[in-house]
């Protein structure tokens, strides 16, 4: 079955109900599975709706592809926020949780995923790699700080610094070409930049909660 080009309909409006459902049984496809082999047809079938009511909402696989990328990135700093944006919790509860967190949603996202973006749809990569790199920032300056006054981080690094390794090493390594080439899982090397830059960082004391 091929994916059709159906123009959006004049008039036709918005029903995020629908559009979320979409999103949501894309998200399961593509993500462990990749999209290549998923058409929208396939789709629209799978979740009883017509043709012209999944194209109104998207007119093409990228767009479906950008969506879910979206909707993924979106759960991530909700979850985050609920763990780091409450009442300062224990440095060493808000870095267990963290890990959990970022391991879990890391675990989602399978190397054919990765693949497809590579070959189909990399400008999308760029997107996505903007808003990893704000939800870092935002997250892991809070842990750090926290961290320093609590005596588990060392005192003659700088949370910024400890900031700019990390993205250095997403940048340079979370991508779908160096993850493909190093034959590692996102959830692989998601764990082992954190293990090695946050075993850096950390004193004694704070390495023991690992």
């Amino acid at each position: 079955m091929t994916d059709k080009h159906i123009n959006k309909p004049v008039g036709a409006t918005s029903d995020p109900v629908a559009k979320q459902k979409i999103v949501s049984a894309a998200r399961r496809h593509f993500l462990a599975n990749g999209f290549r082999g998923v058409t929208m047809d396939d789709l629209a079938v799978e979740l009883g709706m017509s043709k012209k009511t999944f194209y109104a909402h998207f007119k093409s696989k990228v767009a479906l592809v950008e969506a879910v990328m979206q909707d993924k990135m979106t759960e991530v700093e909700s979850d985050l926020e609920r763990l780091l944006g409450g009442e300062p919790a224990l440095f060493q509860d808000a870095l267990h949780g963290l890990l959990a967190c970022l391991q879990k949603h890391t675990g989602e996202i399978q190397p054919v995923f990765l693949r497809d973006i590579r070959r189909d749809a990399p400008e999308l990569f760029a997107v996505v790699e903007s808003r990893r790199a704000v939800i870092i920032e935002r997250c892991f300056m809070r842990l750090l700080t926290s961290g320093g006054k609590a005596g588990m981080i060392r005192a003659d690094v700088s949370a910024k610094l400890v900031i700019e390794l990390l993205l250095a090493a997403m940048h340079g390594i979370m991508n779908p070409k160096k993850l493909e080439e190093l034959k590692l899982t996102p959830k692989a090397g998601f764990s082992a930049i954190l293990n090695v830059i946050l075993g850096g960082v950390m004193t004694a004391k704070g390495r023991a909660t690992l």
